[in-house]
């Protein structure tokens, strides 16, 4: 039996009076104000910031210490690259009140107040309370709805995903309109480049697609364009039905080159969330050259020298880079299909950011500013467009049809000007007199009003009713 005469450690008068200085030596310690490390700005020239004192990883987030009126605030700016002990910075926010020498602090060690510096890859926010919500590139809301409904985040990279692990293209996505699902079909997982001038009418056909298309979440990427059009694109060409199942991402013209490319990449990274979880997942991303101009002030503004026009290398490899995030996941899983806008500066098909789009896409549809001047909507330039998985999709008694029409409304296109003054008479060339009589057929079929909805099955058979049966 022990002595009950001994007093156990809790009960001793000595270890209670160390256990008392101790807890007080604890809360003096969570008292003191974390020693955080900082650097300073030793150049300020065009977008380039440069600061020394640090060592970052490229891509991490920091703080410039700002002067103002009201004290001392701090503007927000990322590492894009680095030279020795200097660093190259390039801010998101206005950078007024900048001042040499001014103290530059990596963003997660204030945030964590003394933490370890996690990765440089940004986490933003993903799930399905996000639908219907329009945010911008760094996950903020913007539709002042209050906060998001989302615990989880993803990092803005994703690993490649193996070639030969994905899931072919073999069914086909509805888009609800005519000229595309009976000329141009679509499957689900493919990449398309929807190219077009200024004012031919994509928007109003990304919307179209948007709204009528039997994918079940939609993504929308608006990077680099006008702020008015953000608007206008959501209220009035996407409209309550698209939004619904959408998330908007806006990074508009007006926002840093970093938050442009960072909107597109996010985009991207919402598309593979819902992919992941099964869904097929329409991605319309407005435009693909803007986010090749982003990437190409940023190279400029750091020393890259300039290639093809202008374009510094890293920019044609960025472009596959995001493009080859989306398509099919892995046998059984969802997919992502993907439409890019890119914008032919000039209608000039051969502008380098359209040539390097259409090596790398699965297939593009052309907007013919001539179509649009005559009234013709959706301006889609049928004999210029192409879907590449299209034999794959659509069976061969389909394919003639679709051929057939091609080959006619082609001969009356290379006849137009003779048939127009009157120099061509009938019965000289059969094939001809055919597509005379048939174009007004062919040209009402490519036709289609922007609240009017066509689905796969009515295409197809708006189709074959063109041509009599022999």
């Amino acid at each position: 039996m022990p002595d009950a005469s001994i007093a156990t450690p809790a009960a001793n008068p000595h270890t209670r009076a160390w256990q008392a200085r101790l807890d007080g030596c604890r809360a003096q310690v969570r008292a003191v104000e974390p020693t955080v490390t900082s650097g300073r700005l030793t150049r300020a020239v065009g977008l380039v910031l440069e600061a020394v004192g640090l060592q970052l990883p490229v891509g991490s987030d920091c703080l410039i210490e700002l002067a103002t009126g009201n004290g001392r605030a701090h503007a927000e700016a990322e590492v894009v690259g680095f030279a020795g002990d200097r660093l190259f910075l390039m801010p998101q926010t206005e950078v007024a009140g900048l001042l040499p020498g001014a103290r530059v602090f990596a963003a997660a060690t204030v945030a964590s107040a003394g933490a370890s510096l996690p990765a440089a890859t940004k986490q933003l926010p993903v799930g399905a309370g996000m639908l219907g919500r329009v945010v911008d590139a760094g996950g903020r809301p913007l539709d002042g709805l209050g906060p998001l409904d989302a615990t989880r985040k993803v990092p803005l990279g994703a690993p490649p995903i193996n070639p030969l692990t994905r899931a072919p293209i073999d069914s086909v996505l509805d888009v609800g309109v005519r000229a595309i699902n009976a000329m141009l079909t679509v499957g689900r997982g493919q990449r398309m480049g929807l190219f077009a001038g200024s004012g031919v009418g994509k928007s109003v056909l990304l919307g179209m697609m948007a709204r009528y298309t039997s994918a079940e979440v939609i993504v929308v990427g608006l990077i680099g364009e006008r702020g008015r059009e953000v608007k206008e694109f959501i209220e009035h060409t996407l409209g309550p039905e698209g939004l619904a199942r959408s998330v908007v991402v806006a990074a508009p013209a007006d926002t840093s080159p970093l938050l442009r490319l960072q909107g597109a990449a996010y985009a991207t990274c919402l598309a593979e969330h819902f992919r992941d979880q099964g869904k097929d997942v329409l991605l319309i991303m407005d435009s693909l050259t803007r986010y090749a101009m982003a990437q190409r002030e940023i190279a400029l503004a750091v020393g890259e020298p300039p290639a093809t026009k202008g374009y510094p290398p890293s920019v044609f490899a960025k472009l596959p880079a995001l493009v080859e995030r989306a398509g099919n996941a892995d046998h059984g899983g969802g997919s992502i299909t993907a439409f890019y806008t890119v914008l032919s500066e000039g209608d000039d098909q051969q502008d380098p950011i359209a040539d390097a789009a259409r090596a790398i896409l699965d297939g593009h549809i052309v907007l013919s500013r001539t179509l649009a001047e005559a009234g013709h909507y959706p301006a889609i330039d049928i004999e210029a467009s192409i879907s590449r998985a299209m034999t794959s999709l659509i069976d061969p008694g389909q394919f003639d049809v679709v051929r057939r029409f091609k080959q006619t409304l082609s001969r009356y296109q290379r006849n137009r000007d003779l048939i127009s003054v009157g120099a061509y008479s009938p019965g000289h060339d059969r094939q001809l007199d055919e597509a005379i009589a048939l174009y007004p057929r062919l040209e009402a079929f490519l036709q289609q009003q922007m609240h009017e909805r066509t689905d796969y099955a009515q295409s197809i058979a708006r189709l074959g009713a063109i041509f009599p049966t022999n």
